[in-house]
């Protein structure tokens, strides 16, 4: 066989897996606007139901999705707040991007998770809220549990990265002190 095929097959394999697995083509492939619905994999939502339109979310490819959101939305989304880690942002029309440390959550995760807790906290039974959740969120959204600081989760964290902790034995902690 030609190598020189061989080559070409190999990086076309390689481009349509990582097309595949693309947060923005994943938000966009499931969800849809027709006819005044907002269609969610499947489930259709009818926009006349809702006052306002808002999205939250955390992690590190939260901001391509939250970019899908938008373009599947655009002037229907009310607002919106993602943390996202350091770096990873995206040009965003109406959902603000905070910036946050991963693996050890940092001051500014914990003000734009607050920032996130006080948005929702806005919104009524006839709000619809689009949560983006993707990996990182745990260290990108961290609001200590009643008697914890900060400090405490960044003491946990380094504590367990340090030790050779996986990411799994570390999310098992962290749920128990967020």
């Amino acid at each position: 066989m030609d190598p020189g095929r061989l080559r070409k097959d190999a990086i076309g394999i390689f481009e349509a897996g990582i097309k595949a697995v693309d947060p923005e083509n994943a938000i966009k492939k499931h969800l849809g606007l027709y006819n005044g619905f907002l269609e969610l994999d499947g489930n259709k939502y009818a926009l006349s139901e809702f006052e306002n339109i808002y999205v939250a979310g955390m992690g590190k490819a939260a901001a391509p999705m939250a970019r899908a959101v938008e373009d599947v939305l655009g002037d229907l989304l009310t607002a919106g707040i993602i943390n996202v880690k350091y770096g990873h942002t995206a040009a965003l029309k109406t959902v603000k991007i905070n910036e946050a440390s991963h693996p050890v959550p940092d001051e500014a995760g914990l003000e734009g998770a607050e920032e996130i807790v006080r948005l929702l906290g806005k919104t009524g039974e006839r709000d619809l809220v689009i949560f983006l959740i993707s990996g990182g969120g745990s260290a990108l959204l961290p609001l200590p549990a009643e008697g914890l600081s900060l400090e405490d989760k960044q003491n946990m964290t380094n504590a367990l990265l340090e030790c050779g902790a996986t990411i799994h034995e570390i999310n098992v902690l962290r749920k128990h002190v967020s």
